[in-house]
């Protein structure tokens, strides 16, 4: 199907010979189109904004790992499928990356709840991030975030207009009491973004 439905499906998924064919560009597609998707949130965290193409390439490289065939491939559809931008959002996954494992685990343990905290601002917007399938991925048990989120931000129509008018500056909010920071998302990757996702 065309990217511009927004969806993946498995019409859209290579056999795996034809996808080792194009692999290696496609891999650098994908590292070519970081310097527009990769944004770094303070000391500790970075978020990657997704797009039809980012989660094609997912798609594909899990079937490459696991080669389970067209049962892996209903899984994969479901987990990444709605991490495409659907045309009135855009989509992110937040990585918290601290080297050492011990100080790694009691950084996690100090942000629980930072899934609501996360938000995109622009001119007199504030789009709060919603986690993936409304799922909050902080342990209730002992309130440790995890290291990864899967994170979307839903879009008004006059949002998606401002994001588009380039005016102003756009920047990706964390507003955590233990993790308050903030990155201005440029020019290139406005453009980029407006293209790929609204």
């Amino acid at each position: 199907m065309p990217r511009s439905t927004h969806t993946i499906t498995p019409d859209d998924i290579l056999p795996l010979d034809q996808y080792e064919l194009i692999r290696s560009d496609k891999k650098a597609e994908a590292l070519a189109r970081k310097k527009f998707t990769r944004l770094a949130v303070g000391p500790h965290a970075t978020v990657l904004f997704e797009n039809w193409d980012s989660m094609w390439l997912q798609i594909h490289e899990m079937l490459r790992i696991e080669k389970g065939g067209a049962e892996q491939l209903v899984d994969e559809l479901a987990a990444y499928d709605p991490m495409v931008p659907k045309g009135s959002e855009l989509t992110c996954t937040l990585l918290f990356e601290v080297e050492d494992p011990v100080r790694r685990d009691l950084f996690l343990r100090t942000i629980g709840g930072i899934e609501q905290h996360v938000s995109i601002r622009l001119g007199n917007h504030v789009v709060p991030a919603r986690p993936e399938g409304d799922t909050e991925r902080t342990r209730a048990s002992d309130n440790k975030a995890s290291a990864v989120h899967f994170l979307h931000f839903d879009f008004s129509a006059a949002a998606i207009a401002e994001w588009k008018s380039g005016a102003g500056t756009v920047m990706l909010v964390i507003d955590h009491p233990n993790y308050g920071h903030a990155a201005l998302i440029g020019a290139d990757a406005r453009e980029f973004l407006g293209r790929e996702c609204f």
